[in-house]
């Protein structure tokens, strides 16, 4: 067995190869393939400061992807830190099955003032998968609460993605999720993906986003509302390539949850938290009102696991309403409502307000437009997002719009050659995905680009060399 390192910050050049050792005999890491499950070590990082990592080889990094869409106020800051600690020292932990503590409370209220009017309640959790989760569980002990034990069905899109745990993967529309993975498949329908990039040929995008809705309605005659329990979407797929919806679609999509009974849940676990320039982006941005907001990741900036689901005030009094006041939620988990990660995310939410919030939506355009010119590089089929996201999507040929067939690793080379040149890349396939951290400045947005554009144009190098892309 390899030699255990004595502390987690022993020095570089005396604990490497110890830890990579030590991750390769004992650590699981997320997302393993077979042929490496339980014996792979992956990059070391060893620590943070702003919108920047350090690696092993201690190269300084942009982390591009924000750790995962999550180090919102950047790495090491002092005030999130100082509050875990103190909290840590007044209050560690309190069962939230029969005590309250002051934290939870209080962001409680703080959540529903930037909710949209009447989503104002929060169940807490550990995460997104566990947010997710519980929207579903709680629209199914509605529903039986009601006497409509039927109304189960949950309709989801290709393309998005909902998280790990057994309902809420069942969601999941990548393909690569389900190939050698059980779900829960005969609760869920899923409609198309609504990516512009996508649409079949000759179709407008007014046209496109008729389709969608179209198709929407047509599952609702098809199943019966009186089976369809929720429909839940990103309001931005993330993971699925940064899709942004076309014009109007989401408010459609609301309009016929509405008129059908149908709980509209808006998964914000990576818009919400200052993504897109607001706490939530359902109403400030895309002016819906949800039924349900599950949100996880930025609201503590990552620095202690958080997730929530905010939960329309009227679906509570409904149940109160029925003949079934014995009916228990029996839904909870240890770390519900954690002192610690309430703390940190006030002092999370303090920061939004006081400026991050206002400055991220000042940044944006200038994101967006310097990813935006890297579309003249042959390899690049389309860059798009909104906020401080985006995807860079790479094609064989901007003609048919086909994803990189001939080396569905581009995502890995590109990250490969960034990582050499000062840029953390979060890989997709052919796609590159971009989150920076909030407090990313103009310059440093023009280093990334930069690093970007030349880590792309290596890449293209590579492939006409190697023989497998013409250019």
């Amino acid at each position: 067995m390899a030699a255990i390192p004595k502390t987690a910050n022993e020095p570089v050049e005396e604990a490497a190869d110890d830890v990579t050792r030590l991750a390769e005999q004992h650590l699981v890491q997320p997302w393993p393939v077979s042929g490496s499950i339980g014996a792979e070590a992956r990059g070391r990082i060893l620590s943070g400061e702003g919108i920047y990592v350090t690696d092993a080889a201690g190269r300084k990094l942009i982390d591009g992807p924000a750790g995962m869409w999550c180090v919102n106020a950047g790495h090491r800051n002092r005030e999130l830190a100082d509050v875990m600690a103190s909290q840590a020292m007044e209050l560690s932990y309190n069962s939230p099955w029969y005590t309250t503590n002051t934290p939870s409370a209080v962001l409680s209220a703080r959540l529903a003032g930037h909710a949209p009017d009447g989503v104002d309640h929060v169940f807490y959790t550990t995460g997104g998968s566990s947010a997710v989760e519980t929207a579903l569980r709680f629209m199914q002990f509605a529903n039986n609460v009601k006497g409509r034990p039927e109304k189960k069905l949950i309709v989801s899109r290709q393309g998005g993605y909902h998280g790990s745990t057994y309902l809420s993967a069942s969601l999941n529309g990548r393909p690569r999720d389900h190939d050698w993975m059980d779900s829960a498949s005969e609760l869920v329908v899923k409609l198309s993906c609504p990516n512009p990039f996508r649409r079949p040929d000759g179709i407008g995008i007014d046209a496109f986003c008729d389709f969608l809705v179209e198709e929407f309605r047509q599952v609702i005659e098809e199943k019966g509302a009186e089976n369809i329990g929720a429909f839940i979407a990103e309001p931005v797929m993330a993971s699925g390539g940064v899709i942004v919806p076309p014009p109007g679609y989401l408010k459609r999509m609301h309009a016929l949850c509405r008129a059908n009974d149908i709980l509209f849940i808006a998964d914000e676990v990576v818009t919400a938290f200052g993504r897109l320039g607001h706490v939530f982006a359902s109403k400030d941005v895309f002016d819906i009102e949800p039924d349900m907001i599950t949100f996880a990741k930025g609201v503590t900036s990552g620095y202690f696991p958080l997730g929530g689901v905010m939960i329309a005030g009227r679906l509570f009094e409904e149940l109160r309403r029925s003949n079934h006041s014995e009916a228990m939620f029996a839904h909870g988990l240890t770390y519900s409502s954690h002192p610690v990660g309430c703390a940190v995310a006030l002092k999370n939410l303090d920061i939004l307000e006081v400026g991050l919030l206002a400055h991220t939506r000042a940044v944006s355009d200038h994101f967006q437009a310097g990813l935006k010119a890297l579309e003249e590089l042959p390899l690049v089929g389309e860059v798009r997002g909104l906020g401080l996201m985006a995807c860079v999507e790479c094609v064989a040929d901007r003609v048919s719009n086909n994803p990189l067939t001939l080396d569905l690793e581009v995502g890995k080379r590109i990250d490969k050659h960034c990582q050499e040149l000062g840029l953390l890349v979060r890989p997709l396939i052919n796609m590159c995905v971009m989150s920076p951290p909030l407090t990313i400045s103009l310059s440093q947005i023009d280093d990334m680009t930069a690093i970007l554009r030349k880590g792309i144009e290596l890449t293209m190098d590579d492939l006409v060399r190697e023989g497998l892309w013409k250019g």
